[in-house]
């Protein structure tokens, strides 16, 4: 009962920072707006410009922020409980490595930029197919050689996408680079209905694999002993996990450490209880998302989201490796 009530409060307080920090950025920005200014925008009246400005830049770039961060933030979860590694985040099955070869390609070759999402979406589930044949054995699929799998075919895509930078001019390399650190400028509606319907379906079937996911780390043994299919579990929850983050990767590029970060966090809230991990793990890579994309605009030079999640990210994550080995 305590347990409950801790991970109730725990979530109404995630929520209120949610909504606190998504107010605030739809106020804050190169041109601020008062509250009354921000009413009237939403309400689509007032100033034109106003309108332009919340309805057309920062309500698609919001959302997209909120998209990426609870998708990466579930697809860290799922693959920290399948793998039962903590270390595990979404791109060890090779996802950024697949997607950031594909878009490189496409930077660098000079073809049709607004295909870039839906070619890294593709690259990024190609990719994490490749790892998953490569994962099979007779038993089914061992842990030990899907993480060695994804190792060995990011090292590989990382230095055919690094021969390819060193290959093009100057100006696509700069805007290959702006992809690969992972940014939300010039998001619009466009870029989140490409991706927007497998991501909500994605986060509804996530969310339902809780049940599995604690029967999961019970141990292969005592999981199979009450009806879980390794192979089929595995496979399901990487799925699942790889089209998550594919699908983020589509959005805003590279964004690091939300997805490593963010189940910890949570597990740090709730327990190990994945009822609660799973949802927590959305709505806290929601908001950590959100929240660097808005202090990334708040200095007079814009960063790339994905560098102040990476700010963000190794404090905390120095900090959680300290608790442990205090713990320990």
């Amino acid at each position: 009962m305590a347990q409950s009530s801790r991970s109730i409060i725990a979530s109404l307080l995630l929520c209120v920072g949610l909504m606190v920090t998504l107010m605030v950025s739809l106020t804050q920005g190169t041109i601020p707006l008062s509250w009354a200014e921000l009413q009237q925008a939403l309400w689509h009246q007032g100033s034109s410009i106003n309108q332009t400005i919340v309805w057309d830049l920062r309500l698609p770039r919001i959302i997209a922020a909120l998209m990426v961060g609870s998708a990466l933030g579930l697809s860290g979860a799922l693959l920290q409980g399948m793998l039962r590694n903590g270390l595990a985040s979404p791109f060890i099955l090779g996802i950024s490595a697949g997607a950031g070869l594909v878009a490189v390609a496409f930077f660098t070759l000079g073809l049709l930029q607004s295909w870039i999402p839906l070619a890294a979406w593709l690259g990024a589930i190609a990719t994490t197919g490749i790892v998953y044949l490569l994962a099979r054995s007779q038993s089914g699929i061992s842990v030990e050689r899907l993480v060695l799998g994804g190792v060995a075919v990011s090292s590989l895509f990382g230095a055919v996408q690094s021969m390819l930078l060193l290959l093009s001019d100057d100006g696509r390399i700069q805007a290959a680079l702006n992809w690969l650190v992972g940014s939300l400028n010039g998001r619009g509606w466009s870029d989140l209905t490409i991706t927007g319907p497998y991501l909500a379906i994605a986060l509804v079937v996530g969310c339902s694999l809780a049940r599995l996911m604690n029967l999961l780390q019970l141990g292969d043994d005592l999981a199979v002993s009450l009806g879980v299919s390794l192979w089929r579990s595995r496979l399901l929850i990487g799925a699942i996990a790889a089209l998550l983050a594919a699908s983020a990767v589509s959005i805003a590029g590279l964004v690091g450490f939300v997805g490593l970060i963010v189940p910890h966090g949570a597990r740090l809230l709730v327990g190990t209880d994945y009822r609660w991990v799973l949802p927590l793990s959305i709505i806290g890579g929601a908001w950590i998302v959100l929240l660097a994309d808005l202090l990334s605009r708040l200095g007079a030079i814009e960063l790339p989201v994905g560098i102040v999640t990476a700010l963000l990210g190794s404090p905390v994550f120095i900090w959680l490796l300290y608790r442990r080995s205090n713990q320990g």
